[in-house]
């Protein structure tokens, strides 16, 4: 299921969402929105090509262009930054990713008896 979906603006004149200078870094800006309120395609999409890996977490990078939804990259340890991913969720967010990992625990442990 969905977790949170962002985005992400390219960090002011570069090419990427962090520009890297030695010490100097500049972020461009992340706008966290409530999954309902991403289009459904974009939603269905990630969902889709996520399942194509495993049942694990996945950070899904897509890009919408004239109404089409482009996968561009997959990620397998996306990242989860404090007032970023978790703007709409909040400690929700956090708690969802625990419990599942909890299951995941509780169902080992029943197979192993």
């Amino acid at each position: 299921r969905p977790l949170y979906v962002c985005k992400y603006y390219m960090a002011r004149n570069h090419w990427q969402i962090i520009r890297n200078e030695g010490a100097d870094k500049d972020f461009g800006d992340v706008e966290t929105l409530p999954v309902d309120a991403a289009p459904p395609e974009v939603v269905r999409t990630a969902l889709r090509v996520a399942g194509l890996i495993g049942d694990g977490l996945y950070g899904v990078d897509l890009k919408e262009i004239d109404g089409k939804v482009y996968v561009i990259e997959i990620n397998d340890n996306p990242s989860i930054d404090a007032g970023y991913e978790d703007q709409v969720a909040r400690d929700e967010l956090y708690l969802a990713i625990m419990r599942t990992m909890l299951e995941r625990i509780e169902r080992r442990k029943e197979r192993r008896r």
